[in-house]
């Protein structure tokens, strides 16, 4: 891991990309930017580190490896737009397309791919943060520096590590938000939404409250709502395997409890209490019914959770925060002369803005 060797081998197959990229100027500078972002940032990083390492600096190297981190960041944060960007540049620009199958032919890329080389940082990342875990667990307690110096160097690369998780899990749930909007016929219906996140999918039977036959509905469980839909006609070639929405039940203010379906029975009721709706859902899959009523349940614990906490704060910021002096100076103001300007000062506590309004009475 810390081989010159290895680093070299990696710093040079950058290099057939990255300079020779720039010198042909088969791609734009700001496409260019686009897809390998703080490569050669971080590369200059690995290289200091690892001479340090090489010399037996240990504390400076990682010292200085720490102040550096912000060109992770800025790399993890830019990883999908540059996967995007790069195969967009392989469909339009022949000349690209052509230079990056000629680099990727050279021994020295072991048939490894650009699009492996680009993933080669966060994976680092991830090696880096085991070996100091390992070394921090068997460092002696004679070097007190040392053992400072590897936390605070477990602590950013742990950072950054979760930072990765964080949005490999965020671009996950856009697919598959992406993937649920496609599915369903018009654009009425926007599954596309800020802080929505997918959870599960699948089939119920909707139990009429009148007591008709139970019909089979489709549904698509989010953070914030469960979406009732209905397979379209497949008498119609382009709508036969998309779907109709019906109904959006929101989360929020929401109870779900087991009707039936308490024992080792073969599937049961779950029961939704909506605000403005109730919803009787049948499966006749035990497991499958225990996992709808986990996950209903667990989504709308949150859901309301999350709306405590949205009232407490609103609460707060319009609580009026005022001193004996503002009420003593409210009460001068109120006794003033018509021909006076009066004052009012009001703080948006929420915002941290203040608004001034001055108003001149009529003489």
């Amino acid at each position: 891991m810390w081989t010159r060797e290895g680093r070299t081998s990696s710093f040079t197959r950058r290099i057939f990309f990255v300079d020779i990229l720039k010198a042909k100027g088969t791609l734009r500078s700001d496409i260019r930017e686009d897809i390998f972002c703080s490569i050669k940032a971080i590369l200059s990083v690995n290289q200091t580190l690892l001479i340090h390492l090489e010399n037996g600096y240990l504390g400076k190297g990682l010292d200085q490896f720490s102040t550096h981190m912000h060109h992770y960041y800025t790399y993890v944060d830019n990883i999908y737009k540059a996967q995007k960007v790069l195969q967009m540049q392989l469909k339009k620009n022949k000349a690209f397309r052509r230079f990056k199958k000629l680099q990727e032919s050279r021994p020295e890329f072991n048939n490894q791919k650009l699009e492996d080389l680009l993933q080669l940082p966060l994976q680092r990342i991830d090696q880096y943060k085991h070996f100091l875990q390992d070394l921090t667990a068997n460092i002696s307690v004679d070097h007190p520096e040392y053992e400072q110096l590897l936390s605070k160097s477990v602590t950013v690369v742990c950072e950054v590590s979760q930072r990765i998780d964080d949005n490999t899990r965020h671009h996950e749930n856009h697919l598959e938000l992406c993937r649920v909007q496609k599915l369903l016929k018009g654009r009425k219906m926007k599954v596309l939404a800020p802080g929505r996140w997918y959870i599960c999918e699948g089939w119920l039977k909707v139990v009429p409250p009148k007591g008709a036959e139970a019909k089979p509905k489709m549904f698509f469980l989010f953070s914030d709502m469960l979406l009732q839909v209905k397979r379209c006609s497949s008498l119609h070639s382009t709508s036969g395997q998309k779907f109709t929405a019906e109904h959006a039940y929101p989360l929020q203010d929401c109870t779900v409890e087991k009707v039936f379906g308490h024992t080792r029975s073969q599937g049961g009721l779950l029961s939704l209490t909506f605000p403005r709706a109730n919803l009787l859902l049948m499966s006749s899959n035990q497991e499958n019914l225990n996992d709808w009523y986990q996950s209903l349940s667990s989504a709308i614990r949150k859901q309301n959770s999350k709306q405590t906490a949205i009232y407490q704060r609103d609460e707060l910021c319009r609580r009026p925060l005022r001193s004996a002096a503002d009420r003593h100076n409210t009460a001068n103001a109120a006794s003033r002369k018509r021909n006076m300007v009066s004052v009012l000062t009001v703080v948006d506590l929420c915002g941290g803005r203040a608004l001034i309004m001055c108003s001149a009475a009529r003489p």
